[in-house]
């Protein structure tokens, strides 16, 4: 399975064989969302506006909302609302500057009714700090600015006299192109005059204005507590710990170094493969020497995911024919039938290979990590193994201790289950002749 593709049957096989354990870890990434929900939850949220009035520009309205959040502003709130100090609410409150000189105060709290209070009370508590700080701080500036206007319409007036005068004297019964010419340029220079006088009237009365703010109305109660909610957050963790599950499996599909080639397994113990048979893998069928764990009974992860699912019945897949055939090929001598420790198809297939050889054959377990072979009066070994279930290297580890008790690998027997779908006397499938067809067991 290395080199195969991610494929949807392979997905779907994923989800046959570990549901239960994908459901666990659906399970358990719920209660990790649900408990993240304590620290990423903000709970409910509103907002409330703040109109600054007058032409703003941009970097004064990114300093009002930087006041605003301002741990004057915030003390000043929190001791209204009773709620300890303003360092409490400054990781619940927060601005942000809106379009038409509006900054928007938004307010997170545990409870509806607390969010609109804070979110209330901070945009109140802005308004008042803010023209305080104006009205003391701009009264000499708006002073100095008022003198000045005044001496700049002195300025003008003293100026529109001159022009006056000098018209006068231009337009003294004299006429010729050069005076009328200097006359529309007077002209012409008063209206300019004027034009900015009064340009300099609407600045004068709108200044008056520029500190001027107001609350737009009382902050909304929500009605719903703000995303990411309890409900979603154990969702999305549900979720994702499913998907990782499923990702897990086919990943450990792709790298899974399990031998299933009959060449590779043969070079690997130094012994021809005789034999690929497949037998019936039940689902429900116990392990009678296996003491399963509560993991096991619980998940039912003790046997492959990745059996072969065909159309046929049990009663269909006729092992003893095969195993007969192995046993008329090996020599007449006893032998050592050596299976893998946890493989509970090779076992099952060792011993009835034993009880049709009588008491030539005997079975012997060895550990795949550490295997040693004791029996040092047996004529050969045949090893017996399911389908993909040792690495090379455990299989060089299982002939060299073969070697070391000086026995020689006769053979390999290589025991395919396969998982029938089909219940006897049920109809076949289209797919039947076809599985019946690739079923192992050709010696």
């Amino acid at each position: 399975m290395t080199d195969d593709t991610v494929r949807l049957s392979m997905i779907g096989q994923v989800l046959r064989g570990r549901w239960r354990t994908l459901v666990a870890l659906a399970l358990l990434g719920a209660l990790v969302g649900a408990g993240s929900s304590v620290i990423l939850s903000p709970g409910y949220r509103t907002t409330s506006n703040v109109l600054l009035q007058g032409p703003r520009e941009a970097d004064e309205l990114l300093t009002q909302a930087e006041v605003a959040t301002s741990s004057v502003v915030l003390d000043r709130a929190a001791a209204v609302l009773g709620r300890g100090s303003g360092a409490d609410l400054r990781d619940r409150v927060s601005t942000t500057v809106a379009q038409g000189n509006v900054i928007t105060i938004a307010a997170t709290d545990d409870s509806a009714e607390h969010a609109q209070q804070v979110a209330d009370q901070v945009a109140q508590e802005f308004v008042k700090y803010s023209t305080q700080v104006l009205a003391s701080t701009g009264d000499a500036a708006v002073k100095v600015a008022q003198e000045r206007r005044e001496t700049l319409r002195q300025q003008v007036a003293q100026t529109n006299q001159r022009i006056t005068e000098l018209a006068e004297k231009v337009s003294d019964g004299t006429t010729s192109v050069e005076t009328v010419q200097l006359r529309t340029e007077l002209a012409a220079l008063r209206s300019s005059i004027e034009q900015a006088m009064s340009t300099l009237n609407a600045t004068d009365t709108t200044s008056g204005g520029l500190g001027s703010m107001v609350v737009m109305g009382a902050a909304e109660r929500p009605t719903s507590a703000a995303a990411p909610t309890l409900p979603q957050l154990a969702l999305g963790g549900a979720a994702l710990f499913f998907v990782f599950g499923l990702l897990g499996h086919l990943f450990a599909a792709r790298t899974d170094r399990r031998l299933r080639d009959e060449e590779e397994i043969g070079a690997a113990l130094g012994g021809p493969v005789l034999a690929t048979v497949d037998i019936p893998d039940i689902a429900d069928e116990p392990d009678p020497e296996a003491k399963p764990s509560l993991r096991a009974k619980l998940l039912g992860d003790d046997k492959p995911w990745n059996i072969r699912r065909i159309d046929v019945t049990p009663d269909e897949i006729d092992g003893d024919v095969h195993y007969r055939r192995l046993v008329s090929r090996l020599p007449r001598r006893r032998l050592l039938v050596l299976v893998a420790e946890g493989d509970h198809a090779a076992r099952t297939a060792a011993t009835r290979i034993a009880g049709l050889a009588g008491r030539r054959f005997t079975v012997v377990t060895v550990a795949p990590a550490r295997p040693v072979v004791e029996d040092q009066t047996a004529e050969g070994v045949l090893v017996v193994l399911g389908l993909g279930t040792r690495t090379a290297w455990e299989l060089v580890g299982v002939a060299e201790a073969c070697a070391d008790a000086g026995l020689a690998v006769v053979g390999a027997a290589l025991i395919r289950p396969v998982r029938p779908t089909r219940a006897p006397g049920a109809k076949p499938g289209k797919q039947a002749g076809k599985d019946r067809e690739a079923l192992a067991g050709t010696p």
